[in-house]
This record gives C-alpha cells, structure tokens and sequence, in this order.
C-alpha cells in the first residue's frame, strides 16, 4: 500500500485487519479503542471512528456501545446449517482426516464462476480439486476456484496438510458465506474418485465466501450419498434448546 497517497483511515483499517490477519488479534478480543488509536497512532478522534465504523460495517468488528470494540465471531450458517473446515468435522468425530490433491494449478473462469466471483468469462482463477478422506474412505471431493489477488501464494500450499479453507481463513477474516445444498448425480470422473456405486446421488455443497467486501472464493463439495449426510439442531430465537446448536457432515455406516 502506498501511504504517501492512502487516507488515513483506509491505513488503520488495513493495520487492524492485518492483525486479524495474523492471529494477533482474535475472534472475540478487545479491538483498541477510538481513544487509544487516538493516542498510539496520532490520528484525529474522526479518522479513528470513521476506521472502526467502516470494519463494523464490513464484518471485521462488532462495536457494542458502553462496552468497545471486539473481532466478529464469524460462522458460516444458513439456520439449521452451519459448514466447518472438514478436517475439523473428521478430527471432531475421533476419526484421522487425509487428502489426495487431485488438481492444483491454474483454470479460466467458467460461466458458474464467472458469475458467482462478479469477473468476466474466462477470468484467470486458482484452481484445485482434492478427495478429503475420513479414515481413509473418501467422503468429499472438493472443486475449488480462488481470486489471483485474494490469494497469490495459494497454490504454493500443500493441501495434503492444510485444506483449502483453513488456508485462506488464515489469510484474511471472512466476512460472509453463502451456501446451496442439493442432491445430483455426480459425473464419471467424481463418481470415481470418491468410489461411488454406479446411479448413487451426491450431496453436493456449492459454496461461497467473502472478504474484503468482494467474493473472493467458489466451490462445489461434493458427498457420496451413502456415507455422508449434514444434520443440524435449530431453537428459534428466545427459545430454550434442549441441547447444543450443532450442526455438521456425518460418516455414514451405510
């Protein structure tokens, strides 16, 4: 960024994002205060408010009046749905989460992702597809197209160690996600590589996710039908629940 030319404002957003960033600042912790960035960084009390407006507005913080300032919690649900990094689901049900990289490099942007990242047809795009095992059975084969200049060193990861999302959560906080579940029938090339019986549906997850106001991320997930299903628990707001509000992918012993 070139501060010689950049608001000032523009220059803390870009400093408390980068923090986030980084892990220095946390879902949930303090973010310093109108007062405090007044003081540690010499900028005018409007500058400051005008900077911790813009990232509340944006999704990065939450501002709770009388209170301060805090780093959003965010979570990607659609009401009784809520989609988590996979390795997580696997580690979470006890079992060891392993992947196969299947495609990493470059692709042109298809009419589907064209529209769905907002950049013209045939738009260079990141690209990779990887089969995500559950103890070694095969339960997702993840489609994934990624911005460039959202991501520049993504396909320099080894996605047999980290998955995609952790990766580019680590990157930049998200501010928003959008997602669209529906059962298909999967192509020969998915069916093979997830090992799936001949006429057996999928569940397949078409994904979206946002940063820095902008869709920067699309995916398909995609579930054999028979070992995989995604379940939630949901009580309307101000309603006791009866338990946790879970909600995640399931290995089937079908």
């Amino acid at each position: 960024m070139n501060t010689a030319t950049t608001p000032r404002y523009r220059q803390l957003k870009e400093m408390i994002i980068g923090r986030i960033s980084t892990g220095d600042l946390r879902p949930l912790d303090r973010v310093p205060s109108e007062n405090e960035l007044v003081h540690s960084t010499g900028v005018s009390r409007m500058t400051a408010n005008r900077a911790l407006r813009e990232l509340n507005d944006e999704g990065y913080v939450e501002r709770v009046a009388g209170v301060g300032t805090f780093v959003a919690d965010f979570k990607a649900d659609s009401h009784v749905l809520e989609v988590r990094n996979i390795a997580d689901e696997v580690a979470r049900r006890g079992h060891k989460h392993s992947a196969t990289v299947l495609y990493c490099g470059e692709s042109s942007a298809g009419s589907n992702a064209a529209t769905a990242l907002q950049i013209e047809t045939d738009a260079p795009l990141l690209h990779v597809r990887i089969v995500h095992h559950e103890s070694s059975i095969p339960i997702q084969l993840e489609d994934r197209f990624v911005l460039p200049d959202f991501a520049p060193q993504f396909l320099q990861q080894d996605f047999s160690a980290i998955t995609p999302s952790a990766y580019l959560s680590s990157i930049s906080p998200l501010q928003e996600a959008e997602h669209v579940v529906r059962a298909t029938l999967p192509d020969v090339t998915t069916r093979r590589a997830l090992q799936m019986a001949k006429n057996e549906p999928c569940l397949t997850v078409t994904r979206r996710t946002w940063a820095h106001g902008r869709p920067v991320s699309f995916a398909r997930l995609y579930h054999p039908g028979s070992r995989f299903e995604l379940s939630g628990h949901y009580a309307p707001p101000g309603t006791a629940s009866s338990g946790d509000r879970t909600s995640s992918g399931v290995l089937t012993n079908e």
